[in-house]
């Protein structure tokens, strides 16, 4: 067992310059042997081989803002649920009642999803519900 706070973060910080160092030698690698020619067809955006069309600047639908949150709401649940299973056996009653809350709290934001229409992607009744927001 390490003795101290030193000897318990070396890995950790060895890991890390590691990581920065393998990272900083392939950027500067693709600088210095990379061929640097410009032309048109380099220099247009791609998308999926499509060609684009139309103006960068064109406005989303609210339904892509939505789902959007439902993806944060399941990031920020399971970040919240690892760590607590860790501890549940510690704390008991306290972690249970903590993560009921939590559990009712996302359930609002889920249902705030549902009755906004964000998943469902029928075009006719989401359009009619979206322009009701």
């Amino acid at each position: 067992m390490p003795g101290s706070y030193t000897e318990l973060y070396f890995p950790v910080l060895l890991q890390g310059l590691i990581a920065v160092a393998v990272a900083g030698g392939m950027l500067l690698a693709s600088a210095l042997l990379g061929r640097k020619i410009r032309d048109r067809v380099k220099g247009s955006p791609y998308e999926c081989g499509v060609t684009p069309v139309g103006s960068p600047r064109e406005r989303f639908s609210v339904k892509f803002y939505l789902v959007a949150m439902v993806f944060i709401l399941f990031d920020v649940e399971a970040v919240f649920l690892y760590p607590w299973a860790v501890v549940y056996r510690e704390l008991r009653l306290f972690a249970f009642l903590e993560m009921v809350l939590f559990l009712v709290l996302i359930l609002a934001g889920f249902y705030y999803f549902y009755k906004k229409g964000a998943l469902d992607w029928s075009l006719e009744e989401a359009s009619d519900r979206m322009r009701d927001c």
